[in-house]
């Protein structure tokens, strides 16, 4: 009788050791997987941050187009091409050149 006993606390500590094993083993697991997941999120929070700067540069460069875009459409704007690219002047000025 005393050896069934023996035998069954015996079994029973082996399947507690086992069961404990198994429990470590998942904890260690979740611990890195937990890390590596911690790594991840670093990277991708940085990303994020990478690409919000490019939509911000984005955005304003939209309205420099935008404010470009409307100055275009002045009268100060046509004024100036017509004088740097066609030498327009109006007709109660006087231009002076200098000599090369």
């Amino acid at each position: 009788m005393a050896g069934r006993v023996f035998e069954r606390k015996k079994r029973y500590r082996s399947g507690m050791i086992a069961v404990f094993l198994v429990v470590l083993l998942l904890f260690a697991v979740v611990m890195l997987e937990g890390k590596r997941l911690e790594a991840k999120d670093a990277a991708y929070a940085k990303k994020e941050q990478q690409l919000q700067a490019q939509i911000d540069k984005q955005y304003e460069f939209r309205e420099s187009l935008n404010s470009y875009s409307q100055y275009t459409k002045t009268k100060k704007y046509i004024e100036e091409i017509a004088r740097e690219k066609f030498g327009l002047v109006y007709p109660d000025e006087i231009v002076f050149k200098a000599v090369d």
